[in-house]
């Protein structure tokens, strides 16, 4: 049987664009739902690359629960009737305020056995300034309905460096993610991308600077990792067991298919995406032709970087023998990052630091040689 994959599906729906977001989403109707599945459906059926193995399967956006559960369940019955769905790990993400018992009941019963959604903030007034719709208590009430539908793994977005955000805010922020028990979280600083409407409001100067950022940072690692949320990647925590398969992949280059506007792969060594385009998309005839040439992928400066954002780090021996790279120049690199505090070794293997994390875009270039 062919190595298992991932398979991603990028819902380009929202039902309110939010200031800091990047994401490629427009709002749609119940039409444009039901047009928009037609053609996954479709492209899962026609998939000019044969029949694969797809060991998890992540429903990203935008908002993937404005679907409907109907439409998530047609494209999971596509993708087995010319696939093979291993069933491991199928994650939908979801707003806490557009879903309901019966929904998390449906997309249960379809096969999704992992919910992500997001919190941001346990403070109105920062979910207010973020323009997000939904309340801390919206949060509790879907968590509680995911699980009384039989999903246990359930991950919450929560997100460090807004304006006006003290340490407290974000103690209390996770402190409420313990509280109700979930076993996953993703923490991110929000980074203001050029074009979106925090970008256009300046609202950089309100955030607090670097320093207290990562101060903030390291807090929150510590008080996760104190409640038994581990560390595994630059964002992400969980209790064992609970990492998040699909993004694992990503991080450990295993092939992943992606489908819908915005929607990226990398497939047989190769990479392509397509346009963040939904009308060019459907109205295509044949969706496949949108895609975009990236070019090869899986190079030994992906593999370092994206094994570096992990806590188990790089193993240098693999890089060895898989790319030639001269393990002892490696070493000899890092060893001015050891005494700092920044990089850890352990025989051939090294790994970021929770400090190191947070330079671990010049600090991985350094590691490179660049």
């Amino acid at each position: 049987m062919p190595k298992p994959e991932g398979l991603y599906i990028h819902v380009p729906f929202c039902r309110k664009k939010c200031g800091y977001c990047d994401f490629y989403s427009v709002p749609g109707t119940q039409e444009d739902y039901d047009r928009y599945t037609d053609q996954v459906c479709q492209m899962l059926l026609d998939c000019p690359f044969g029949s694969r193995v797809f060991d998890t399967v992540y429903f990203g956006g935008g908002t993937p629960s404005l679907l409907g559960a109907r439409n998530i369940d047609r494209i999971l019955q596509a993708a087995a009737s010319r696939h093979t769905l291993t069933g491991r790990e199928i994650t939908l993400e979801a707003n806490p305020n557009t879903v309901d018992g019966a929904f998390f009941g449906d997309i249960h019963r379809s096969g999704v056995n992992r919910v992500s959604m997001g919190l941001q903030a346990a403070q109105p007034l920062l979910l207010h300034t973020l323009g997000r719709s939904h309340t801390p208590g919206d949060v509790t009430r879907a968590v509680e309905l995911a699980r009384g539908a039989g999903i246990e793994n359930i991950s919450l977005d929560v997100m460090l460096s807004l304006p006006g955000q003290t340490l407290e805010d974000i103690l209390q922020t996770l402190q409420f993610c313990i509280e109700l028990e979930v076993p996953h979280i993703s923490a991110y600083l929000l980074k203001i991308e050029e074009g979106t409407p925090f970008d256009c409001q300046d609202v950089r100067g309100l955030c607090p600077d670097e320093d207290l950022q990562s101060e903030h940072y390291y807090r929150m690692v510590c008080f996760l990792e104190h409640h038994g949320l581990l560390q595994y990647e630059i964002s992400n925590f969980s209790r064992p067991g609970f990492e998040s398969q699909h993004n694992l992949g990503y991080w450990k280059l295993v092939p992943y298919l992606g489908l819908g506007p915005a929607a990226h792969s990398f497939l047989d060594g190769k990479r392509f995406h397509f346009e963040r385009d939904l009308p060019a998309f459907l109205a295509a005839k044949d969706p496949w032709s949108l895609r975009q040439d990236d070019g090869p992928g899986g190079d030994f400066t992906e593999f370092a970087m994206l094994r570096l954002r992990l806590r188990e780090g790089l193993n240098l021996d693999e890089a060895q023998a898989y790319y030639g790279v001269d393990k002892e120049q490696f070493l000899f690199r890092a060893q001015r990052f050891i005494p700092l505090g920044l990089v850890q070794q352990s025989g051939s293997s090294l790994r970021l630091t929770p400090r190191g994390f947070l330079l671990s875009n010049p600090l991985i270039a350094r590691l490179l040689g660049d």
